[in-house]
């Protein structure tokens, strides 16, 4: 749901905020105001054309701000597969619009106008005269017959979309495996070669830490011997010029005058026998690892042989053991596919007739459902598009079988209508008129009511060329829309104003010799002088404004039957 949004130094808006509310929120204001600002902003945010003009005059930049709650399971899952988390169930998009390019954050975060416009796509539908409109390209018609069939079809789908890649996997596998004799036989030589190479290396998992460890010691033995030597020989007992030597006779010399009984001395000369001790367990272990660090050229040499021998393999056939060892597994696998090369082409030509079997059945079976669904879902459509004044239409889907299969399926749908008697029905991008393009994705959204998971859609110019009776099924059918997704609506027509949760009005003001658009929500009386001053125009009546509230209290009583049917 589209909660904020914020626009700053954007054609005649100087700056100008709006917090969105649930259900339908409606925009009028008259002609001229910049109601196709307010729409313009918000295509604006989300990676729409950058117009020349644009930016307001003498203004740095411009900017428009974009605040959505993302409630729904589904369409948070889809922002996480594109590397965007909702913080505190808010995304925020904003587009900074510079001289000759323009800054895109996602969450403060900087993305590229690509990136922008797929978060986008999950966020918000805008459908006006003058978008580029999901409607008219024809893999959308397909996502939405799905989206209608889905209780049905996506079991089938899920089993599809894996039967699908196991073929694909299968058949890229056997294309690789196809070769001339001579090949195969160059191919078995090299495996042969690098699998008996590795064979001989008898490796062992850990083994080169250990070799390196190893290596490192003996490489410094040489220093660690010459220190450890002379430490051995400054704390020793042998020499006269030793410390153990030295604390000994001092032990000695101490101990000849215990017997005179001077108990400060006998507790300095027990601190020195601890000393004595100590010194004699360190002296002794530092020779135990003098021992140990005897240097052995021909250790040395095997080691550093050793060791060469692991990095040689290591540069051919992966980093570590590990990977050496699973390469050689790989490697002896292929080998015994090549060594018995016919049996193994028949295997996986078996496998891949097996898998496309079971894809090709799998594609008929969803191509049945969606079949199926597709009579009920355009016979929907064409109901409420009678509503809406297409009053001899025909609507029909039209399937072809794609040449390659897909993770889909092999099917290929496009919507197709006829608006006049003895007309063929066409594709709907063919359709010249913007406002009948709005009103077949009104119908189609309100048979996708309870199905779609974009929850904000807007309508600009969904009124063009309708009125009386049409206008009012048009207000009824965004307010079932509006029950369960958020409706955001720019309308020149009282009956659709009328059914507004949230009404905002758009003017236009002069200050300081300058003119400027403001958008405001209005309360319950000004949302009823604004619907009297749609249908009374430049002189308001009293009867005007009375016409005005009735309209305004019959349209909130059909939303209060609406709900308490449901």
């Amino acid at each position: 749901m589209l909660t904020h949004l914020h626009v700053k130094n954007l054609a005649l808006i100087r700056e100008a905020e709006i917090d969105f509310t649930e259900g339908l929120n409606i925009l009028t204001g008259e002609t001229g105001a910049g109601k196709s600002i307010v729409i313009g902003s918000v295509s604006l945010a989300l990676g729409g054309r950058v117009a020349k003009d644009m930016v307001r005059p003498g203004a740095d930049y411009g900017l428009a701000e974009l605040v959505f709650l993302v409630n729904r399971k589904k369409q948070r899952e889809k922002l996480l597969e594109l590397g965007i988390t909702p913080e505190d169930d808010t995304v925020i998009i904003s587009r900074k619009i510079l001289e000759g390019r323009s800054i895109n954050k996602i969450n403060g975060e900087t993305v590229t106008l690509s990136q922008l416009k797929e978060a986008a796509a999950l966020l918000i539908d805008i459908h006006g005269q003058h978008e580029h409109q999901s409607l008219l390209q024809k893999k959308k018609h397909l996502e939405i017959l799905d989206e209608f069939a889905k209780e049905g079809l996506e079991p089938v789908k899920e089993k599809l979309a894996a039967a699908y890649r196991e073929w694909k996997d299968l058949k890229k596998t056997l294309s690789e495996a196809q070769m001339d004799e001579e090949s195969r036989l160059r191919e078995i030589s090299l495996l042969e070669f690098e699998t008996d190479e590795i064979e001989k290396a008898e490796l062992t998992e850990g083994e080169d830490e250990e070799l390196e460890r190893r290596y490192r010691r003996m490489t410094n033995g040489r220093r660690l011997l010459e220190a450890a030597g002379n430490a051995y020989a400054l704390t020793g007992y042998e020499e006269e010029t030793g410390a153990g030597t030295a604390v000994g006779r001092a032990v000695r010399e101490l101990q000849s005058v215990l017997s005179l009984e001077d108990e400060e001395l006998s507790a300095l000369a027990s601190q020195l026998s601890d000393v004595d001790g100590l010194l004699n367990d360190f002296n002794r272990e530092l020779s135990d690892y003098l021992t140990s660090l005897e240097f052995d050229e021909r250790e040395f040499a095997e080691t550093e042989e050793r060791l060469n021998q692991l990095n040689y393999l290591k540069s051919r056939y992966g980093h570590t053991i590990g990977e050496i060892l699973a390469y050689q597994q790989k490697q002896q696998e292929r080998l015994a596919a090549l060594q018995d090369y016919d049996r193994y082409l028949q295997e996986l030509e078996e496998r891949l007739g097996q898998a496309e079997r079971e894809l090709g059945e799998l594609c008929e079976r969803a191509s049945e459902i969606r079949k199926r669904f597709a009579e009920v879902l355009c016979g929907k459509i064409r109901e409420h598009l009678q509503d809406l004044n297409f009053l001899n239409v025909e609507f029909e889907m039209s399937f072809e079988e794609l040449p390659e299969y897909t993770a889909q399926g092999r099917d290929s749908a496009e919507f197709l209508i006829s608006t006049n008697p003895g007309e063929p029905l066409r594709p709907l991008m063919k359709i010249a008129s913007g406002g009948e393009l709005s009103r077949i994705m009104l119908a189609i959204k309100t048979v996708l009511a309870d199905r779609d998971e974009i929850d904000a859609v807007i309508f600009d110019e969904i009124d063009v060329g309708i009125s009386g009776r049409t206008a009012q099924k048009v207000s009824e059918k965004m307010m079932l829309i509006g029950r369960t997704r958020q409706v955001i609506c720019i309308t020149h027509l009282a009956q659709i104003a009328a059914m507004a949760d949230s009404h905002y009005r758009i003017e236009k003001t002069v200050e300081d010799g300058g003119t400027r658009t403001q958008i405001r929500r209005l309360d319950e009386r000004e949302s009823v002088e604004e619907l009297a001053r749609i249908l009374g125009g430049a002189e308001i009546t009293d009867a005007v404004l009375q016409n005005a509230g009735e309209m305004r209290t019959l349209a909130q009583e059909k939303k209060q039957s609406a709900a308490a049917r449901s």
